[in-house]
C-alpha cells in the first residue's frame, strides 16, 4: 500500500478545520492563578523531600533492569526480585542494593549479575555494606559504570523517536485521537492496533490485565491470558512498538504508543518503557493511592523516579483526575480534580518533566440530568487548558453515567467529541457507546472513530468563533471552580491536625478522603513494607545520573 502523509481525518476539504485556532480565553484573576501555583508548591514540597528521602524495592529492581538484569526462574519469578530480597533479608534497603551487589561482585561471589541473583535465590551469597570507603567506593564506581549503558539506550530510543517523527510526521490535526486496545493476547492486540492506526487512531493505548497493578513484579515475556487486558512486558512492550513502528511507514505519520506506569512496579515499567520507546504512559501521582489502595508513601517514592526516568525517555505522562469523578460528583468535586492537576504539575516539573510532557488528565463526566451540563463542561474544560497551555492535556469520555443506552451513549460521546474541539484539548481518548455494556468489538471502536471524524470536520474550527462572555454563565464557573481549588489547597495546608508525624499536610488531607471520597492512611495500604528510608551514604546511581543530566 502507498504511504499516505496524512491520517483518514484529513482531507483537501477539512485541513483548514483540523489546526484550530488557540482555544478562547477566560477572565481569570492572574493573582489567583500564581496563588494556586505557590500553594501547590508549599503542599507539594515535604512530599518532594519525603519520597527524596526513602527507596522501595521497586525503584531498587529498576536500578538493577537499567543495569541490564532480566529474566526469570523456573516459576517465573523474576531475578531482580531475588536479588533485591535477598539484599533485603541480608542487609536492608536502607543504602540501595547498588552497593551490596557490585561489592559482591567485586568479592568475586560471582562473575556476572545474572550468575549473582541465581546464588542469592538459592541462599549461597553474602552480601555486606562495606565499611571501608577504599571497598565502598569501588562498588559505587562499578555500579554507576553498569547503569550507563540502560541510560544510553534510552537516550537512542528518543532520538529514534525523533527520526521517525521527522520522517514519517505527526498528524496534522489537534487532539490526537486516542484509543484503547486490549484483548488479553498480545498477538490479537497488534492486528487490532494497526487496524485502528488505520482508520484514523493516532495513540494506541493497550490497557493492562486486570490486577497486574498489585503484583508486585513484572511478569516476563510475551503474554496470550490477560483479564480485561494485557500483561505490561517488556517483550509485549517490544512487540507492539514493533507493528506500530511497521503501520506508522505504511501510514506515513507516526503512531504512538501508551501503556501503564502505575501501580508496585511503577519505577520498573516506567524504565522498561524508556527501553523500548513507548511515547506516553499512564503515570498519575495519587492514582495508585486513591483507587488501589497503595500505600502512599510508596507510590510517591516510586512516581518520582519513574517520572525522572520519563523525562529522560522523552515521554508523555498521562495523570488520572478523571478517575476522581467516578467516584465523586462531577459538579461537587470539580476543584478537587484542579488542585490534583496542579499537584501533578508541580511533582511533574520537579522530576524533570517539561509542560509540553504532561498529559494533565480531565473528563467529561456531570451527570446529563443536570441542568446545563454541557455549559459546565465547557467551562471545566476550558480552564485546564487555560491553566496549563503548553500541557498536551488528556480529555476522558464519558464513562459514569453511560447507562447501556447506546444511542443516547453515542449522542453523549458527541457531545463529548464537541467540548474538545471548542476548547482545544490536545489528546482525546474515543469514547463508546457501548460503555457498561460489553468490551467493545472493532465495529464499536470503527463507530466511535466515525463520530470523532464528524465532529472534527464539522466544528474543528469552533475555537475560532467560540467566544464565551465575560460574565456569563461558563467563565462564572470557571473562576467559581478556581477559588474553590484555592480554598482547598488552603485548607489543606492549615489544617492543624496535618500530618504531625512527618509534617506532610498532602498525606493527611489524602487520608482524610480529600480525593475521590477515598480515605488512604500513611501508614497503610499495599507495599508498605516495600518503603525504606534512606541511610547515611544512601546510594542509587540511577538517580545520581539523572539528576546529575537534568
Amino acid at each position: 500500500m502507498a504511504a499516505r502523509k496524512n491520517s483518514e481525518l484529513d482531507t483537501s476539504a477539512t485541513t483548514a478545520t483540523l489546526r484550530p485556532s488557540p482555544p478562547p480565553r477566560l477572565e481569570l484573576d492572574a493573582a489567583t492563578v500564581r496563588k494556586a501555583r505557590r500553594l501547590s508548591a508549599k503542599l507539594g514540597r515535604p512530599v518532594v523531600d519525603l519520597a527524596g528521602s526513602h527507596t522501595t524495592v521497586s525503584v531498587e529492581r529498576a536500578t538493577l533492569r537499567l543495569a541490564g538484569l532480566a529474566g526469570a526462574d523456573h516459576e517465573r519469578v523474576p531475578w531482580v526480585n531475588h536479588l533485591v530480597d535477598a539484599v533485603r533479608d541480608q542487609v536492608g534497603l536502607e543504602h540501595g542494593v547498588s552497593t551490596p551487589v557490585w561489592d559482591a561482585l567485586r568479592r568475586d561471589e560471582a562473575p556476572d549479575l545474572l550468575t549473582l541473583a541465581q546464588k542469592a535465590s538459592a541462599g549461597s551469597v553474602r552480601f555486606r555494606i562495606p565499611e571501608k570507603k577504599g571497598e565502598r567506593t569501588p562498588a559505587r564506581r562499578a555500579a554507576t559504570a553498569a547503569v550507563r549503558p540502560g541510560l544510553a539506550k534510552i537516550d537512542r530510543q528518543r532520538a529514534a523517536r525523533d527520526r521517525l517523527i521527522a520522517r514519517l510526521g505527526d498528524p496534522d490535526h489537534r487532539p490526537w485521537i486516542y484509543l484503547i486496545v486490549a484483548t488479553g493476547d498480545i498477538y490479537e492486540d497488534m492486528p487490532q492496533a494497526q487496524a485502528a492506526a488505520r482508520a484514523g487512531a493516532d495513540v494506541i493505548a493497550v490497557i493492562r490485565s486486570t490486577g497486574q497493578s498489585l503484583l508486585d513484579y513484572v511478569p516476563e515475556g510475551a503474554t496470550r491470558e490477560g483479564f480485561a487486558g494485557t500483561y505490561a512486558t517488556q517483550e509485549n512492550f517490544r512487540l507492539m512498538r514493533g507493528a506500530l513502528d511497521e503501520v506508522s511507514k505504511e501510514l506515513g505519520r507516526y503512531v504512538r504508543l501508551t501503556n501503564y506506569a502505575s501501580g508496585l512496579c511503577m519505577p520498573e515499567i516506567a524504565a522498561l518503557a524508556g527501553l523500548e520507546r513507548l511515547d506516553m504512559m499512564l503515570n498519575d501521582s495519587m492514582y495508585g493511592i486513591l483507587f488501589r489502595d497503595i500505600n502512599p508513601i510508596r507510590t510517591f517514592v516510586d512516581q518520582r523516579f519513574s517520572r525522572q526516568v520519563h523525562a529522560r525517555a522523552g515521554i508523555i505522562i498521562n495523570t488520572g483526575e478523571d478517575n476522581y469523578l467516578t467516584t465523586a460528583d462531577a459538579v461537587e468535586a470539580a476543584h478537587t480534580v484542579t488542585v490534583s492537576q496542579l499537584m501533578n504539575e508541580y511533582f511533574a516539573r520537579e522530576a524533570g518533566l517539561p509542560d509540553e510532557l504532561m498529559g494533565l488528565g480531565h473528563a467529561f463526566e456531570i451527570n446529563p440530568e443536570v441542568p446545563e451540563s454541557f455549559r459546565m463542561e465547557l467551562a471545566h474544560a476550558l480552564l485546564a487548558r487555560q491553566l496549563f497551555p503548553d500541557a498536551p492535556l488528556k480529555w476522558m469520555p464519558p464513562t459514569k453515567h453511560m447507562t447501556g443506552d447506546i444511542f443516547m451513549g453515542y449522542l453523549l460521546d458527541g457531545f463529548f467529541n464537541l467540548v474538545g474541539a471548542m476548547t482545544g484539548q490536545s489528546i482525546l481518548l474515543v469514547g463508546m457507546m457501548t460503555e457498561a455494556v460489553v468490551t467493545p468489538w472493532l465495529s464499536d471502536r470503527d463507530l466511535a472513530l466515525q463520530n470523532v471524524r464528524y465532529v472534527q470536520r464539522a466544528a474543528g474550527g469552533l475555537t475560532e468563533d467560540f467566544r464565551p462572555p465575560p460574565d456569563g454563565f461558563i467563565q462564572t464557573r470557571a473562576r467559581q471552580v478556581l477559588g474553590e481549588a484555592v480554598d482547598l489547597l488552603e485548607k489543606i495546608l492549615d489544617d492543624p491536625a496535618g500530618d504531625a508525624a512527618r509534617g506532610v499536610p498532602l498525606l493527611q488531607a489524602i487520608a482524610d478522603g480529600t480525593f475521590g471520597h477515598m480515605k488512604r492512611p500513611a501508614d497503610r495500604g499495599k507495599g508498605l513494607d516495600g518503603v525504606a528510608a534512606h541511610a547515611e551514604g544512601y546510594h542509587n546511581p540511577v538517580i545520581e545520573l539523572l539528576e546529575e543530566d537534568r
